[in-house]
């Protein structure tokens, strides 16, 4: 992280308190010395943003006079924290810190009323280091349906059957008990459904391909699940 981006970072941080944050809290936030919190905070100073406090105090931002270029109503706030908190938990490390991070701008520009609600939301979504291997399979899944990137893949079904074929990610479906990839299987030449706690390896490969009118995500949910596509 160079300095500008580490000292946006500083101002969204500070900004997202509502009390001063001692620079101790902010190193170990940020993961920097203590000295360089020092030198950060005199740098957004010395530019005219209004950084109050001092050493062994702490700091803070006031919030501005003016209103934020967003604003939410408490359950639209409640709905965007445990989307980013499910974010955190349940998907893969890119996009858990990606949710951090946006979570941290949003809490940025809030109203301090919003502030004080989103200090009290009542949702607690553990994140569990036993779901770590199924965190990476869910990125390498993710980067392939983005990159239409085919897979060969080992699978067991349930009922402990083994295969292995070549297929195209579609799309990540995410049901109350598991996540699974829907997937055009160029073996069975029909679409399927994998869950990614049977999914016993996976390469991706160098080939790509083209979702069609049908084959695609948008076509499964029509014609297999009878519903539009949310999106």
């Amino acid at each position: 992280m160079n300095k500008a981006e580490r000292l946006f970072q500083l101002v969204l941080l500070l900004r997202s308190r509502r009390t001063a944050m001692t620079g101790e809290a902010i190193a170990e936030a940020m993961g920097v010395s203590l000295r360089t919190v020092y030198r950060d905070v005199q740098a957004l100073v010395l530019s005219g943003v209004p950084v109050e406090g001092e050493p062994g105090v702490g700091y803070l931002i006031r919030p501005a006079n003016h209103l934020p270029p967003l604003i939410f109503t408490p359950d639209e706030l409640q709905a965007l924290m445990v989307g980013s908190r499910m974010a955190q938990a349940f998907t893969d490390q890119d996009l858990a810190q990606a949710a951090r991070s946006a979570e941290l701008k949003i809490r940025s520009i809030l109203t301090e009323p919003l502030q004080r609600h989103a200090e009290r939301q009542p949702y607690r979504i553990p994140i569990l280091e036993s779901g770590d291997g199924l965190r990476r399979v869910h990125g390498t899944l993710r980067r392939a349906c983005e990159e239409r990137q085919k897979i060969r893949v080992a699978y067991r079904d349930e009922r402990e059957r083994k295969s292995e074929r070549i297929i195209w990610p579609l799309g990540l479906v995410g049901w109350s008990s598991c996540w699974t990839l829907l997937a055009w299987c160029e073996l069975r030449r029909d679409y399927r459904n994998f869950r990614f706690d049977r999914i016993e390896a996976l390469d991706l490969l160098e080939e790509r391909f083209t979702p069609t009118d049908t084959i695609s995500i948008a076509h499964y949910l029509k014609s297999v699940v009878g519903i539009r596509d949310p999106g």
